[in-house]
């Protein structure tokens, strides 16, 4: 069937097409005799309202000359010269127009062999393309023609679909999903981000369905296109959308298994502890809370902190007769978990890796403060290993008081909110974060006439405890003169 025939004779809001791009094109089209249409992510958000900075556009012909061909008409336009960045191997180029990334792309349909979703690609029409789309709300286009500018073009019932809030394939999801197993990913991630207050979007009961019967082709995706799909669904405002669905659909085990290891509740003697991914999953929303909240972006990193911060938990659980459940040490053991699971997701190792694997580990030494007495002693060491990253620490720590108990919540933001102000007060105080020893190595070499040793390394750890333990001031004068003395004990003299 013809795409023309499938035409909405309904025109759309012309807000929609205000950006100076569609007119040039339109011009474009009509000059060289080829049909151009705005397709994809484009059209579901401006159904939507939703603010977006990138444009793709579908030629019926060869999408890299027809951007050349748009690039020239800007030059004439403008006097200055427009780059296009073509892609041959994909048939895609790129232009920059008034602060928006566009993408040319000729229409195309796409086969697939069965051990990878790399697709065969031959030329097609706009119809063609439509059905290769992922789902029927991305699938919609807007005309460019000068004839039906701005009409939709909607064969698959889009429009439809994104008024109810359903995730649905345009063919057979059977098809859809094992050609490309990322789909499945995309799903959820779509039902995470698009999903509001005012309208809540799930995936289609057929399609459900299909990802329960497709899921082990998720065995040929690549761990980087796994990552990058759950670190969209982790930046999403509310995470927990995916996650529920990574784990009702059961992805969970194919995308992150220890997060799958978190569930269900153990009982004994009537005794049962809560379950870890349940809770997982709010710690998660409520680090994108505090951060709507804060008018802050998402933290893509310490949203990964949240999700890890009690994967040790499944290996450090323990029953005891008189203190029911425990999980000591499931903060250390997470921490040790972390540089693998990133390994394995083949995510960086380095920075980023060591700030979530630094969060995991401390995130239970604030919340122990509230059950203790919080001394300097111990609010200085916890500022002197968190350093800059005590904030988001904080954040955490707050973020990871759930309780179904409303009052015991309440006493306990309370008592937090102790510990925090503690923080305050000993930083101004004593300028623990980011410590550095005033002894340096250096200087008792040459005090000592020593060679480097163990013995210096003893001397600066002296001082850093005492420092800590608030039995000496942070400054070189007290920190000086308690080291000369260790050093008299060891039996060390100056040269």
């Amino acid at each position: 069937m013809a795409a023309d025939s499938k035409m909405n004779t309904a025109q759309i809001d012309n807000n929609f097409l205000t950006h100076p791009i569609f007119p040039l094109v339109s011009k474009v089209a009509e000059k060289t005799g080829v049909r151009a249409f705005v397709i994809g992510g484009f059209v579901r958000d401006c159904f939507l309202g939703r603010p977006t900075d990138d444009i793709d556009i579908v030629i019926e012909g060869s999408g890299i000359d027809f951007a050349q061909n748009v690039a020239e008409a800007i030059m004439a336009e403008t006097g200055h010269p427009c780059t296009v960045a073509s892609y041959r191997n994909f048939g895609t180029a790129m232009l920059h127009y008034r602060g928006t990334e566009i993408e040319f792309v000729g229409a195309r349909k796409e086969s697939y062999h069965r051990e990878s979703r790399k697709p065969i690609v031959e030329d097609g029409t706009l119809e063609d393309d439509q059905k290769r789309r992922d789902f029927t709300i991305n699938a919609m286009a807007f005309s460019l023609q000068k004839e039906d500018f701005g009409a939709l073009v909607d064969p698959f019932g889009g429009i439809a679909d994104l008024a109810a809030g359903i995730i649905r394939t345009p063919l057979d999801p059977d098809i859809t999903f094992s050609d490309d197993p990322l789909r499945m990913l995309r799903a959820v991630r779509f039902a995470s981000k698009l999903s509001s207050p005012q309208l809540a979007f799930h995936i289609s009961d057929e399609c459900l369905a299909s990802i329960a019967r497709m899921k082990d082709r998720m065995k040929i995706l690549s761990a980087e296109r796994i990552a990058e799909e759950l670190n969209k669904i982790l930046v999403t405002p509310k995470p927990s959308i995916g996650l529920k669905l990574l784990d009702s659909t059961g992805l969970l085990e194919y995308v992150l298994p220890a997060l799958a290891r978190l569930k269900g509740v153990e009982t004994i003697d009537g005794r049962g502890h809560k379950d870890n991914f349940s809770h997982t999953v709010q710690v998660v929303d409520h680090i994108a809370q505090m951060e709507a909240e804060a008018g802050k972006e998402p933290n893509l990193w310490l949203r990964w902190a949240a999700l890890l911060h009690d994967v040790g938990k499944p290996s450090s659980k323990r029953w005891d007769a008189s203190a029911g459940w425990t999980f000591h040490g499931h903060e250390v053991i997470g921490a040790r978990m972390v540089p693998k699971i990133f390994q394995a997701l083949k995510m960086p190792l380095n920075e980023k890796m060591k700030y979530v694997q630094k969060l995991v580990g401390l995130h239970h030494r604030p919340v122990a403060l509230v059950d203790e007495e919080v001394t300097d002693s111990a609010v200085r060491r916890l500022l002197f290993d968190a350093g800059d990253d005590i904030d988001d620490l904080m954040t955490l720590c707050g973020a990871d008081i759930t309780s179904k108990n409303p009052v015991k919540v309440a006493g306990i933001k309370k008592n937090f909110e102790l510990v925090k102000q503690k923080l305050v007060e000993v930083e101004e105080k004593d300028a623990i974060r980011n410590w550095k020893n005033p002894i340096t190595g250096e200087y008792i070499m040459k005090l000592y006439g020593l060679e480097p040793c163990h013995t210096i390394g003893q001397l600066k750890d002296m001082v850093k405890e005492a420092v800590l333990d608030g039995v000496i001031g942070n400054n070189f004068e007290e920190a000086d003169a308690f080291m000369r003395e260790r050093a008299a004990e060891l039996g060390l003299k100056e040269v």
